[in-house]
């Protein structure tokens, strides 16, 4: 299995074929001087407990709190993100990176594997975690091999990387899912177990999906749909029913990462984001969240947020 802060010897001397910049983590676990300097700029060191480097549960990982997404928007391998263009891309990742931002949110079917190679580039590999998604049907953009071994060696190509962290199936929008999606899951097992990935889990579009992905020993990590505001901003059922079923998963250990904390949008008011993050960490709801943020504003206005939502 691979370890939290350790990469392979190949790996190692790859990395250093191809000059990889020696960056550093500093205190919990942010990245210093080696990665502004890869910008030609000097560093700024982010320390706030938005960016606090956190165990995820049980499973040994170590993340920020904060999670950089790549899917606002995104469909058919295309994303607001990768619609950025590569150098405004990059510019958000690294912005991200010189901030604290050490969790990097990814799928198939926003494309953004290609774009988080060129803007990680340089940077070690075990100074971030990578989560991606198999979409596990057949769209026109996608042809589902049925299980996850050919979409997670695609995946690590595309990335650049021997090892996904945390590899889900994507948007499961029933509780039928363990069934209909036994083969993936059973390919991810094994994955998990040549250390390829080191955790597996579901994102969650629905409440009875939710449900048993809260409580089915196959899933390390649910992505789950959370905020205060319940359906009307885009969660799977009211605050009411989703809140105790999260709750219960982390006291289980299962890792709950928050998505849709502003809604898919619909919260954009400062008040609404700030109730919303008050909320969320307020009821000790998640072990991290992932935003589509798009700009470096948005990064620095989100961690500023957070850090007043969690008491500072």
């Amino acid at each position: 299995m691979h370890k939290p802060t350790h990469i392979s010897n190949d790996t190692i001397q790859r990395f250093s074929r191809r000059q990889f910049v020696g960056a550093a983590l500093a205190g919990a676990g942010v990245l210093v001087a080696g990665v502004r300097s890869a910008l030609g700029a000097q560093a700024t060191v982010g320390s706030s407990p938005a960016t606090q480097i956190v165990t995820l549960g049980r499973t040994g990982i170590k993340a920020s709190r904060l999670a950089q997404g790549t899917g606002w928007n995104g469909s058919g391998r295309s994303s607001a993100h990768t619609r950025l263009g590569e150098k405004a891309f990059n510019e958000l990742i690294r912005h991200g990176l010189e901030r604290g931002i050490a969790f990097l949110d990814a799928a198939d079917l926003y494309g953004s594997h290609p774009y988080l190679r060129t803007a990680l580039n340089g940077v070690p590999r075990d100074k971030y975690i990578l989560l991606s998604k198999i979409w596990p049907r057949t769209e026109y953009w996608n042809l589902a091999s049925g299980g996850a071994r050919k979409e997670v060696d695609r995946f690590r190509r595309e990335l650049n990387s021997d090892v996904i962290d945390i590899c889900l199936i994507h948007c499961m929008t029933n509780d039928k899912w363990p069934e209909e999606y036994e083969r993936i899951r059973d390919e991810l097992s094994e994955l998990k177990a040549q250390g390829a990935v080191r955790v597996v889990g579901v994102s969650c579009h629905d409440l009875g999906a939710l449900k048993v992905a809260c409580t089915h020993p196959w899933t390390d990590v649910i992505l789950a749909r959370i905020n205060n505001v319940g359906k009307e901003a885009a969660m799977d059922a009211s605050v009411e029913e989703v809140t105790p079923i999260l709750k219960q998963a982390r006291a289980d250990g299962k890792v709950i990462l928050g998505m849709k904390i502003f809604g898919a949008g619909a919260l954009t008011s400062p008040e609404q984001k700030d109730a919303s993050l008050r909320y969320v960490w307020g009821n000790g709801l998640v072990d991290a969240v992932t935003i589509g943020m798009l700009s470096p504003q948005e990064i620095d206005d989100t961690i500023e947020r957070m850090n007043r939502a969690l008491g500072v």
